[in-house]
């Protein structure tokens, strides 16, 4: 069983991983960050990976969101799939649903502003990923630090955030 955490490198993917090494220290848990690259550049541009007319390269994503995780969390572990296509939301959702499944996940982290709202995009992968009823998930939808006196704040990534 693992903590694991669908990580695209934004600002709520950055504080769910935060917030599952904090909570795994506690708790004794593994923690995996998990990333499914299209090799179309489109997504790579939705996601800020690259500005527009800048060349895709899906290997230097990946390599980049492994620097991004190492630096916040050395203590995870990074798993990604290389998809061909852009595939719709639903489609996408699918393949870091299969991908969190093979860590067998006790609590999905997921970072979104949008998850659980009664009323939720039609264009969100995280409503769909959150959708699955075999593990727990926690939603993230602020970067800043848990109040809860157990939990020890993860101090290198907050360091930054503060005015």
């Amino acid at each position: 069983m693992a903590f694991v955490v669908p990580f695209d490198g934004s600002d709520l993917a950055e504080a769910a991983l935060t917030r599952a090494v904090e909570y795994a220290r506690v708790l004794d848990e593994d923690v995996v960050a998990v990333t499914v690259v299209p090799e179309r550049k489109r997504y790579g541009r939705e996601k800020g990976w690259i500005d527009p007319g800048q060349s895709y390269d899906p290997d230097e994503i990946i390599e980049s969101l492994r620097e991004q995780i190492q630096e916040l969390a050395p203590e995870a572990s990074f798993d990604y799939e290389r998809i061909r296509e852009f595939p719709p939301e639903a489609e996408l959702a699918g393949h870091i649903e299969r991908l969190a499944m093979e860590h067998d996940p006790s609590v999905l982290f997921l970072g979104s502003d949008n998850v659980g709202r009664v009323v939720t995009p039609l264009t969100s992968v995280g409503v769909r990923v959150a959708a699955e009823d075999v593990y727990d998930v926690f939603v993230v939808r602020r970067a800043d630090p848990p109040n809860i006196d157990a939990i020890e704040p993860h101090e290198e990534f907050y360091e930054e955030e503060s005015p």
